[in-house]
C-alpha cells in the first residue's frame, strides 16, 4: 500500500488528528537509502495498518517541518504520540528491524 504523503499544509493537523502510533519517514528522493527503505515501509504499513499509521514526508517538499524537527539526515523515521515526537531512528533498517521499533513505541 503507497503510503500518504504529507505537506508543510497538512502535517501538523494530521498529526493531531491521529489516534495512536504515527510514524513519519522523512526522506528525499536523491537519497539511495531513502529510495531502499520507501517499500520496507509500504510493507510495513500493511502489516501494522491496525497499530499505526505511517506517512512520508519529502524534505525537499516539506523543509520547513524537516527543519522544525531538526532533520540532518535522510532517511529520518520520527514516532508520534498525541501529536509530540516520542523516539526516532536514522538510516535504513529491514522490514523486521522497523516492526521491531514500532513495537517499542505502541505500549
Amino acid at each position: 500500500m503507497e503510503l500518504i504523503h504529507l505537506t508543510s499544509e497538512n502535517f501538523k493537523s494530521t498529526l493531531e488528528n491521529s489516534e495512536g502510533l504515527v510514524v513519519v519517514d522523512f526522506f528525499a528522493t536523491w537519497c539511495g537509502p531513502c529510495r531502499m527503505l520507501g517499500p520496507v515501509m509500504e510493507e510495513v504499513q500493511d502489516e501494522v495498518a491496525d497499530k499505526a499509521k505511517i506517512y512520508k514526508v519529502d524534505i525537499d517538499e516539506g523543509e520547513d517541518v524537516a527543519r522544525s524537527y531538526g532533520i540532518m539526515s535522510v532517511p529520518s523515521v520520527l514516532f508520534f504520540k498525541n501529536g509530540e515526537e516520542i523516539g526516532r531512528f536514522v538510516g535504513f533498517k529491514n522490514k523486521v528491524q522497523v516492526i521491531e521499533e514500532i513495537e517499542k513505541y505502541l505500549s
